[in-house]
């Protein structure tokens, strides 16, 4: 779809408005049947989410419902997917534990507020003031809990209440790990094996739904003695949701509220970087503050049937985009999709091993890690390390709330250091202007098949965002980009994914990338970061009168390749 020219008042417009003004049959068709195949994904993961936090698998789906309608009907992507996520499950099950469901309701609530508050006031664009090591380290902590939280349904261990703590959950499976049901054992290894192996045969037909099918088939064909959905929870309702609104206590304002905050600031985050990631799978530009909106009305929406904290689902979007949606009709139709089959198939749905179920969150567990990008964070210098270590370690052995508050101010006392350490101060010398004359761009022929990209000051989180913005339309850009970054003065962790990512981005369309003229801390970084890889070590240049003199070798190259 091409983009209509935008008013004032569409800023505040949700997409699926600006999109229904050019919509046709055939994006229609498009759209319903990538929301069909994305509500056929949506089904084991809301079900398992439910269950892996603490409630029922019915408010799990009653949330992919409902939230899932709201956040597509109403948000500022076009294509994101709203509903439960994994991110969620450790939260929820600390606030089911010790406030109980209607503490969860009220958490949720608060947090919608929360997060209609930030779009309304335009802080959607804050949650880019949160530093990678940050973001990583609490995923992989998250990944981490959700997996540990598993193991006790894939196994069938004959254990009551599981510990809410880390070290003293895995103390209590590891004394008891001699009480594995080998028949529980087989269905969830053999769910496992289709959800990571069926992709090899076919990507068209999720692994998690065939698991789903097989495992139920299993447990009903040969009477296996596993416990199932229908065994603990008595089976899902059929039928709609009953809607209500949930009792509200003024006194546990202030006791749930630390909770809320990470609930909306968590849903925030989530959101945006997967509306981030569908603008780049799509090449749209989602809009921030809408989507803030929508996620909460949707969270205000979702205690009023039962359900759970939602936000955008990054696997779920991606899946939506890849099976061809162009607008928000397909989020609309996956949760209608779930609505259908909670009408029509829920008795069925008493059947479902619940080590299927766990078989699924242990590879939700362990793609949401982004456990490649730990390498990268290892080699940047110790003070990322720090960051990563002490988020990740409190948020498996602590509190979610805490690990992000530490981490967060570790990562601003980083920022003043290093920007504290790009102010120079030293006289100017005969050898400090001839060194300088090789940057200067001031008398240098820059022909039109080259764009330079000048970076000054420090680029560090919180400042990204800028280059996003800046190279939004490459259109206009020659056949060889110079990142000219002499007067960068510093990057960190956060500043070198962007960059990274705006090499991949060029790539793509057969653009070439140098980097020219990088000062000694942003040289250290890149090499630390093995960002070489991304563009190679020939086209890392000293500075600008080089860098020119390398495009031209590679607009040489490639004319002589088309003639």
């Amino acid at each position: 779809m091409t983009a209509l020219p935008e008013t004032p008042l569409d800023q505040w417009m949700p997409k699926l408005v600006l999109c229904l003004r050019q919509y046709t049959w055939q994006i229609f068709i498009k759209d319903l049947i990538a929301g069909l195949t994305v509500g056929l994904v949506a089904l084991p993961l809301a079900m398992a989410f439910g269950i892996a936090s603490g409630v029922t698998p019915q408010a799990g789906i009653y949330t992919a419902v409902v939230a899932g309608f709201l956040i597509s009907a109403l948000g500022g992507s076009r294509v994101q997917i709203g509903g439960p996520t994994g991110a969620f499950v450790v939260i929820i099950s600390g606030i089911v534990l010790k406030f109980g469901v209607s503490g969860l309701l009220m958490v949720t609530a608060m947090a919608g507020v929360l997060l209609i508050l930030m779009g309304a006031t335009g802080l959607g664009t804050a949650v880019r003031f949160i530093p990678r090591p940050v973001t990583i380290g609490f995923t992989n902590g998250i990944a981490v809990l959700i997996a540990s939280t598993q193991i006790r349904d894939f196994l069938g261990l004959k254990i009551g209440a599981v510990p809410s703590e880390f070290l003293s959950r895995m103390e209590k499976l590891i004394a008891h790990i001699n009480t594995i049901d080998p028949m529980t054992a087989v269905v969830g290894g053999v769910s496992l094996a289709i959800i990571l192996l069926f992709p090899l045969i076919t990507k068209r037909v999720p692994g998690s739904i065939v698991a789903l099918l097989v495992g139920t088939a299993m447990a009903i064909l040969f009477k296996l003695p596993v416990e199932t959905i229908g065994t603990k929870f008595g089976g899902i309702p059929t039928g709609l949701p009953t809607f209500h609104i949930p009792p509200f206590r003024a006194d546990l304002i202030l006791p749930l509220l630390p909770s809320a905050m990470t609930v909306a600031l968590l849903a925030a985050v989530e959101s945006l970087l997967s509306a981030v990631v569908a603008d780049g799978m799509c090449g749209d530009k989602h809009n921030s503050n809408v989507e803030l909106i929508a996620q909460g009305i949707a969270n205000l929406a979702s205690p009023m049937v039962g359900g759970l904290p939602a936000t955008g689902a990054i696997a779920r979007t991606a899946t939506n985009i890849r099976s061809g949606a162009k607008t928000p009709i397909s989020g609309m139709v996956h949760a209608l999709t779930l609505l259908t089959i909670l009408l029509v198939a829920a008795p069925l749905a008493k059947f479902i091993p619940l080590a299927t179920l766990a078989a699924v969150l242990f590879v939700v567990a362990y793609n949401m890690g982004e456990w490649s990008e730990i390498g990268g964070i290892l080699r940047l210098g110790r003070a990322e390390r720090v960051v990563w270590v002490a988020t990740f370690g409190l948020t498996v052995v602590a509190d979610l709330t805490v690990a992000v508050e530490v981490g967060m101010t570790l990562a601003a006392l980083l920022y003043i250091y290093r920007v504290s350490q790009t102010t120079t101060i030293a006289p100017v010398s005969p050898e400090y202007v001839e060194n300088g004359r090789p940057h200067v761009l001031q008398g240098k022929d820059i022909p039109a098949y080259v764009t330079i990209l000048r970076i000054h000051g420090p680029f560090l989180f919180g400042t990204t965002e800028k280059l996003a913005d800046a190279t939004e339309d490459l259109s206009g850009y020659g056949q060889v980009v110079i990142l000219r970054v002499r007067n960068m003065t510093a990057i960190d962790a956060t500043g070198l994914y962007a960059l990274e990512k705006l090499a991949e981005r060029l790539h793509k369309t057969g653009r070439e990338v140098l980097v020219c003229g990088a000062r000694r801390q942003p040289r250290k970084m890149l090499e630390r970061a093995d960002f070489v890889r991304h563009i190679g070590e020939e086209n890392i240049l000293p500075h600008i009168e080089a860098a020119l003199e390398r495009a031209a070798v590679l607009h040489e190259q490639s004319t002589q390749k088309t003639a």
